[in-house]
């Protein structure tokens, strides 16, 4: 019997080839998005999940109350570390980390800048990262010791074994090689290329070592934790929400409450609003889940619809099976039958394609997602959703078609009528609102990236280069400044305690002028030697710059506008603020420049004079860029020969700030436009189906003298009308989730009615071109052939 009901539907395919190749088509298309967002969604999830433990391993993370208001800080304090250590007999834990800095590392005369991190003694120990050389529980146990990864061991040491070489960090220290440990996957939180003891940071950096002895006030750190094996963090947390306020006398410590958050939570819920990580990246993972869903859904409803619109063709079939004693139930089994096996052989064009396509995908998202053909719970998963999708594109049809009367078939009186296309006409009508919807997301988070790109930076980032000072380069700086400008390579160079597209350091201001009781103010501070403004381009508004190398400014600072605005300042110049025990007097006010995010405002920061370990500085506009840094890699090496010269130029980085949104912009184009694809080719086949049940209506008309755009008009106008129904719909619903969306950004577009009207006019284009061509050609044919028989 099953495999009678198969070779009636492989014929019933093979006779109908063009019908059976848009539904094929259209259903793999709808697969391929939906199972390339789904492995997308998955590798999202699976971030840290292949280490052992992951749901007892979290960071130590502070609750700010900022006169009412909750800012959350993963920056921590050394103190706090000791204290989670010793007085929590539930942590199972504790690692010290430091931001994970590059540093140099040499061996021979193989030298490499690469990120790694300074941890606690404890760290491998708690994420346990496969040892491939080594162990955890000794691998950083001596202060001079390192473990390296697999792919930077290679780079080092060729294919020797490394365990127990020397690697010079820093062109200062010689480490011993205590353990290899395999690459981290690239769907990890950290991005380390080695590790070096917490112990090497505190004897190679003596405010470090002073930092362990200091108050909770000095957070500099990070703090990773495990708990013991059957402990939640609900029974921790009580312990440890109000462990800093044993000093309070500290205003930073009395207005802090520790938290943590889970290991399994910091890829996907990185933003904090009120002390809770409620958004971040999940909130894109839930908006293509939509999409894919949607998109399978087009693709399900073209089944739908090309399948009932032929029901004509099947009618004559099922009156006679009918009327020789088929039940109804053998007829839907028989097209359920075959909604499966066309769903089947798209599922294969399906994986066919997503194996050509997701080397493209992962290039252009920056993963690294394979199918999983080895996974059991994949095929399961995969079986259950293609039967479901072949059950959903084929129950409508086999319910519809199995419906009909035998009688009324076989005397050909079974209805036609705008009644019977009117569920057609509704799905095309919900295909194109989904389809419209996406074009206009796509739109609008495109004038979004664009609008704060096109937003004054308040500083120049054109031909401005970083590179990070080792001691060789600070203690050579003055040497190194003055041979870069006399070589008329660069214009102007300054160093800072931040890059110049960030903000790494705040702190409190204890007082100023007009504060209110109980008042705080978090505020960045940068440390900035000569010629900082000049060479970064910031406009001195008020007062005045530092003066070059001049010890009067010690106690000075340069506010930004938005430090002022913060302070309620009237007039800034000259007013005292008290941070800590030291009294700072304001000298000038710069213009607001955007260092941490183009999508908010400017974060309130105060300037000092002070050397920082960020060598910043601007490339004369009269030597082309690759000349010029040629020529300053021979002038970098001379002073620094135990590193590479490393550089990254400023533009760059403040782009990569946009990198999140250029992604999603690009993905929601690439699905919208397949989307649209997909829902065209129903249309393209609904309009070949009403133009051959037309024919003779279209060669009376031609009789009777109508023109080729006359009966174009015919059979295009009700898709139209359809196409612009469906933009009076997903118009209302677009603006409403996009305004949702657009909230999280403080600066951010007013959507305006250009986008709406654009995206109508483009789906009208679209929908002209799919159905132009059956519609000229019915147009086109010869009366005779449609007539003759009449």
């Amino acid at each position: 019997m099953i495999k009678n009901y198969l070779k009636i539907a492989w014929r019933n395919i093979l006779s109908n080839k063009v019908y059976s190749a848009l539904n094929i088509l259209g259903l793999a298309t709808g697969m391929v998005v939906a199972l390339v967002i789904g492995l997308w969604v998955q590798y999202q999830y699976s971030y840290d999940k292949s280490l052992p433990d992951y749901g007892q391993l979290y960071q130590v993370r502070r609750n700010f109350n900022s006169n009412g208001t909750t800012l959350t800080f993963s920056s921590t304090s050394l103190k706090l570390a000791d204290a989670l250590r010793n007085n929590i007999p539930e942590i199972e834990g504790v690692a010290e980390s430091d931001w994970m800095w590059a540093h140099g590392l040499k061996v021979d005369n193989r030298k490499f800048y690469l990120p790694g991190a300074q941890l606690g003694s404890d760290f491998l120990k708690m994420f346990k990262y496969p040892f491939i050389e080594g162990n955890a529980q000794t691998a950083l146990k001596e202060p001079y010791s390192i473990v390296l990864t697999e792919s930077t061991a290679k780079a080092l040491f060729g294919n020797e074994n490394s365990l127990g070489k020397t690697v010079r960090i820093d062109n200062q220290h010689d480490v011993k090689v205590t353990g290899v440990i395999k690459d981290l996957p690239a769907n990890s939180s950290f991005w380390f290329k080695y590790v070096l003891p917490f112990s090497y940071f505190e004897q190679t950096q003596s405010w470090v070592k002073a930092a362990r002895t200091g108050n909770f006030a000095y957070n500099g750190f990070q703090i990773f934790v495990k708990l013991k094996p059957g402990i939640s963090y609900a029974q921790v947390e009580p312990k440890i929400r109000d462990i800093e306020k044993t000093e309070p006398d500290n205003i930073n410590a009395r207005n802090s409450k520790v938290i943590m958050q889970p290991l399994q939570d910091w890829h996907l819920y990185s933003e904090y609003k009120n002390g809770i990580a409620n958004s971040g990246f999940i909130d894109y993972v839930h908006i293509f889940s939509v999409i894919g869903l949607l998109v399978l859904i087009i693709a399900c409803i073209n089944f739908i619809n090309l399948s009932t619109a032929r029901s004509e063709k099947r009618a004559r079939e099922v009156g006679v099976r009918k009327a020789i004693g088929s039940l109804r139930s053998d007829l839907i089994f028989q097209f359920l039958i075959e909604s499966t096996l066309v769903t089947f052989i798209s599922f294969l064009c399906c994986l066919a394609m997503v194996t050509m396509v997701l080397p493209s995908f992962n290039s252009l998202a920056g993963t690294s997602i394979v199918i999983p053909y080895s996974s059991f719970y994949f095929w399961l998963i995969l079986t259950a959703c293609v039967s479901l999708t072949a059950l959903i594109a084929g129950a409508k049809p086999a319910f519809y078609l199995s419906s009909f009367n035998p009688v009324q078939v076989l005397k050909g009186t079974i209805g036609s009528g705008k009644s019977k296309s009117f569920s057609r006409q509704v799905l095309v009508v919900v295909q194109f609102t989904c389809s419209i919807a996406l074009i206009i997301s796509t739109v609008i988070i495109y004038q979004q990236i664009r609008f704060a790109k096109d937003r004054p930076t308040g500083y120049s980032i054109d031909r401005l280069v970083a590179t990070d000072l080792n001691d060789d380069l600070d203690h050579n700086y003055i040497a190194l400044k003055n041979e870069l400008l006399q070589s008329g390579l660069v214009q102007s160079a300054t160093t800072a305690t931040s890059p110049a597209t960030d903000v790494t350091s705040h702190s409190d201001i204890d007082h100023w002028p007009g504060k209110l009781p109980g008042e705080t103010v978090e505020m960045g501070n940068i440390g900035v030697s000569d010629d900082y403004f000049k060479t970064l381009g910031m406009k001195i508004i008020a007062g005045r710059d530092f003066l070059p190398g001049a010890k009067t400014d010690s106690s000075n600072v340069v506010l930004n506008e938005a430090a002022v605005k913060r302070l309620r300042l009237k007039d800034p110049v000259n007013q005292i603020l008290v941070d800590g025990k030291q009294q700072l007097r304001i000298v000038g006010v710069v213009k607001d420049a955007l260092m941490i995010s183009p999508f908010a405002p400017a974060d309130p920061t105060l300037f000092f004079p002070g050397k920082g370990g960020n060598m910043i500085y601007k490339l004369s506009p009269n030597v082309p860029t690759h000349e010029a840094v040629e020529k300053i890699t021979a002038i970098f090496n001379k002073y620094n020969p135990g590193f590479p010269f490393d550089y990254r130029f400023v533009d760059d980085v403040y782009n990569k700030k946009f990198q999140l949104e250029m992604l999603i912009g690009k993905l929601s184009g690439i699905f919208a436009g397949l989307a649209i694809f997909i829902s065209c080719l129903g249309l393209f086949g609904l309009a070949a189906f009403v133009a051959e049940q037309r024919a003779k209506e279209i060669g009376i008309r031609k009789v009777l003298g109508a023109t080729i755009v006359q009966v174009w008009l015919l059979l295009s106008k009700d898709f139209i009308l359809l196409v612009m129904i469906s933009c009076i719909i997903a118009s209302p619903l677009a603006y409403y989730f996009l305004q949702h969306w657009l909230m999280k950004y403080d600066y951010r577009i007013s959507i305006g009615p250009g986008v709406f009207l654009v995206s109508a006019l483009l789906a009208i284009i679209i929908t002209l071109a799919t159905i132009s061509f059956q519609a000229i050609k019915a147009a086109l044919m010869n009366p005779v052939k449609s007539l003759k028989s009449e």
